[in-house]
């Protein structure tokens, strides 16, 4: 795997944003995270904008539709779909636009969509079961992904003229590993998915990014347990956690965190709320916000260098529901953090 085209100390977003302005969002993006910056993702939008929806507008030979309970597959693309389709094209002019306006050189951009096991819990079979509960059903979906996930790659890279770096979300990869899913009449749940099969599914669309893009490619989960071994072991050069949710997790996960450490894995770390818990309190200093992270490793017994070298600090999960002021708030906060990280304060 190629090196990672970020320099140390640079910070960048998790994904999505406040508003429904795409133009808005991505020169603030441009503005706050110059050298890594993300494609912005604004659910406020509603159908289509959510993270189902935005990687639904990836597939290939594939359509989906709005039901009650949600998106199911449909025969072909309706307005639903065409919909998404339309939010996905649009975001990218408006971030071709910004990056212009703002003359921005970024070491690399970032664009994020719904992991195979995300996708494929959150979606329905045209009789209402979860794709991941038909194997055919999911492997087709994965193929259809990466097929346009590669279109999207080479698009974004075309306008931006920078390495592409490709982030899977994966919130709903516990829930499937634990089978807590609950089964369309809601009385049962879902099978668990073996950690052996989805280790082999996230491994082949991690391999297929990583062949898209050269680049190291990024999982996200941000579950108080993450699993890092599994993360680890399919092949994921960078993953996503929310550091704040750590506290109090077992020396199994934080041995799972040094190991890959060890083996050369990036950690994106959440450090920044992505919401403000109360506005009239005092917000925390630099030293404050990094304290999840030099706990962290002086629990595992790294040199505090690690940070600058293979750590990159983000909020702690998506700002969709930051108040405009919080996420700017929070970006800056997010940049001085990944400044401290390569030139810690004397204080620190």
């Amino acid at each position: 795997m190629a090196k990672p085209p970020w320099s140390p100390g640079v910070a960048t977003g998790i994904g999505s944003m406040p508003g429904t302005d795409p133009g808005e969002a991505s020169a603030i993006v441009f503005g706050e995270l110059p050298e890594f910056p993300h494609l912005p993702e604004l659910p406020e939008r509603g159908v289509g904008a959510d993270i189902l929806g935005r990687t639904a507008a990836l597939l290939v030979d594939l359509a989906v539709d709005l039901v009650p309970s949600g998106y199911r597959i449909a025969g072909r693309p309706g307005h639903i779909h065409r919909r998404a389709v339309d939010l996905l094209r649009w975001d990218l002019d408006a971030f071709e636009e910004a990056r212009e306006n703002a003359g921005a050189k970024a070491q690399a951009v970032k664009t994020q969509f719904a992991g195979p096991w995300t996708l494929a819990a959150g979606i329905e079979l045209a009789r209402g079961h979860r794709v991941l509960t038909d194997k055919g059903a999911l492997r087709d979906f994965t193929s259809s992904m990466l097929a346009g996930l590669e279109a999207h790659v080479a698009d974004l890279k075309s306008r931006t003229g920078a390495p592409i770096v490709v982030q899977f979300d994966e919130p709903t990869l516990p829930a499937v590993l634990e089978g807590s899913l609950s089964t369309p009449s809601g009385y049962g749940t879902v099978r668990s998915v073996p950690e052996a099969e989805a280790r082999d599914l996230l491994a082949t669309v991690i391999e297929a990014a990583e062949r898209m893009t050269g680049q190291p490619v990024i999982v996200h989960c941000c579950a108080a347990r993450p699993p890092v071994k599994l993360l680890r072991s399919a092949g994921a050069g960078a993953q996503s956690l929310d550091l704040t949710l750590l506290g109090g997790a077992p020396a199994s996960l934080l041995d799972e965190i040094g190991e890959a450490w060890d083996d050369d894995t990036t950690f994106f770390l959440g450090l920044v709320r992505s919401t403000e818990l109360d506005p009239n309190a005092e917000r925390p200093t630099l030293h404050e916000s990094a304290m999840s992270a030099l706990r962290l490793v002086d629990r595992l017994g790294f040199n505090r260098e690690i940070l600058g070298q293979k750590a990159l600090p983000t909020p702690t999960c998506g700002l969709a529901g930051a108040s405009e002021e919080w996420m700017r708030w929070a970006l800056v906060r997010t940049r001085e953090l990944g400044k401290a990280f390569l030139e810690p304060p004397e204080s620190w």
